[in-house]
């Protein structure tokens, strides 16, 4: 079956560690979005055999399987790939949305393929699948000074970017409607300012 064939739902993969002591951090965004497009289309997420949270539904006209990976981030890879074998998708159909280190914070870049930029998720992915999904790209930021990587990544928003991330947060989820149904260059056009 060619990609053009396929009439299965979306899937739409926000990447983050489980766990109330990561919902707030950095590299958290990927499951902040998924929860709002979750909300905005009224479903629940359930727990699914291929370890992630999924909720199922309807989003800018098509069927979405929204899923949070709950194998912690380096292994995200794993639940990905049985959803994409659970429901004969194409990599094509399969959208990544995760924080962003390269881009400045609250500015998004959407994208088909590419490397991972050293994004332990990503890499995880990228490894089962390859690279040909669409990435919704969330800029979280450089770290400050000398901070490591893992250390700014793990840490929740700082109060100034709190003030901005409910908005971020929307635009996100607004960005993934327009993949979906305008396709991923109008949908650059829009959110990759």
């Amino acid at each position: 079956m060619s990609d053009d064939e396929y009439t299965g739902p979306w899937l739409i993969a926000g990447l983050g560690n489980p766990g109330e002591g990561y919902a707030r951090n950095r590299h958290n965004i990927g499951f902040m979005v998924v929860d709002l497009l979750a909300q905005r289309i009224g479903a629940k997420f359930k727990t699914h055999k291929s370890r992630a949270q999924i909720a199922e539904g309807r989003l800018a006209g098509q069927r979405v399987v929204l899923t949070k990976p709950m194998t912690f981030m380096n292994l995200s890879g794993g639940p990905v790939t049985a959803l994409r074998d659970f429901y004969k998708a194409p990599t094509s159909a399969i959208v990544a949305v995760h924080d962003e280190l390269d881009i400045d914070y609250a500015t998004l870049r959407l994208k088909l393929g590419g490397g991972d930029n050293g994004h332990n998720g990503l890499k995880s992915i990228t490894k089962s699948l390859g690279p040909g999904y669409y990435r919704v790209r969330c800029g979280v930021g450089r770290p400050p000074g000398r901070m490591e990587v893992a250390d700014f990544v793990l840490k929740d928003f700082s109060s100034a970017e709190r003030k901005e991330l409910d908005w971020f947060v929307d635009r996100s989820a607004d960005a993934v409607e327009a993949l979906l149904s305008e396709g991923l260059e109008r949908a650059q056009g829009t959110y990759n300012t």
